[in-house]
């Protein structure tokens, strides 16, 4: 009876010794986790803190992570000298073209690639997803020409035109459709369901996890492109944000106003904070959605 107490007491001491040293653990992976958010959250704070400071104070060193003396000066430039709000507003409309032609076909033709047979469709699926490998600056003398034969530049036709097709959007639609069971269809098809009625009343909401992810990263896309909207928008009501603010932090040959620009930077990167706490769970889903049967 003794010797049995010891060994049940014995086994109590080693499972607490294991409750023990995990929550040692939790607690240290909590800490690390914490460490982490906090240095990815410093760049976030110092541009929104530099948003405040005048030219010298930002270049000043020792920096100050708090200013003493803040100004809204940088502020007003942004948003009282310059048309900065029409420059939101192009921004929001190009990069919500984007995301709505972006999902328009990339469901089209991943479900295309994704359930249906024809010659040549490996080849062609493929031969889209090799355009992503090609450096922008290739093509961009083409898009050029052609935007300038149709007389699309400063219009919003011009800036959404070359995002029609998304190679990124077909490739993760194509591998969510393949998980869709070809049963389904094949009930539907039964039933006497056309084309059109199987794509839009199985297919489409079934697809709406990579419907919502395609958008998002889409939007995203568009709204941080620089280089094509440079090129294409060549008066200032026409600019986006990200083109108009870089235009406006440029103050001089060879100079930079660092409050402007991260006034600017402050004022691009909250419309984008707040559609990602509002579509976070579309973010997951496109980051997993690739790994779909394919």
């Amino acid at each position: 009876m003794t010797q049995t107490a010891l060994e049940l007491t014995s086994e109590e001491k080693t499972q607490q010794r294991q409750y023990l040293a995990g929550r040692l653990l939790r607690y240290f992976a909590l800490a690390i986790v914490i460490f982490l958010a906090i240095l990815l959250f410093l760049p976030i704070f110092w541009m929104i803190v530099g948003s405040f400071k005048i030219q010298r104070v930002a270049l000043a060193y020792p920096p100050e992570f708090i200013p003493r003396h803040p100004t809204i000066e940088n502020w007003t430039r942004l948003l009282v000298d310059r048309p900065s709000l029409r420059w939101l507003l192009n921004s929001f409309i190009v990069a919500g073209g984007i995301a709505v032609v972006s999902v328009i076909t990339s469901t089209f033709a991943g479900y295309a690639f994704g359930k249906k047979e024809f010659p040549g469709r490996t080849l062609i699926f493929w031969s889209i997803l090799m355009t992503m490998m090609l450096p922008r600056q290739i093509y961009m003398i083409p898009l050029f020409v052609l935007m300038k034969d149709l007389g699309w530049f400063n219009s919003y036709q011009g800036m959404i035109a070359p995002y029609i097709v998304y190679p990124f959007g077909i490739f993760l639609m194509r591998q969510f459709m393949q998980s869709i069971p070809d049963e389904l269809l094949e009930a539907g098809t039964i039933d006497g369901a056309s084309e059109l009625q199987l794509f839009w009343n199985i297919v489409l909401p079934l697809s709406r996890p990579a419907v919502g992810a395609i958008a998002i990263f889409a939007f995203m896309a568009g709204w941080n492109d620089y280089l094509w909207q440079l090129v294409i928008a060549t008066k200032e009501e026409w600019l986006t944000l990200p083109v108009g603010v870089a235009k406006l932090t440029a103050s001089g040959v060879g100079s930079i106003d660092i409050g402007v620009g991260m006034a600017g930077a402050t004022f691009a990167f909250i419309p984008m904070l707040l559609i990602f706490l509002l579509f976070q769970q579309y973010f997951i889903k496109g980051i997993t959605v690739g790994a779909l049967k394919g």
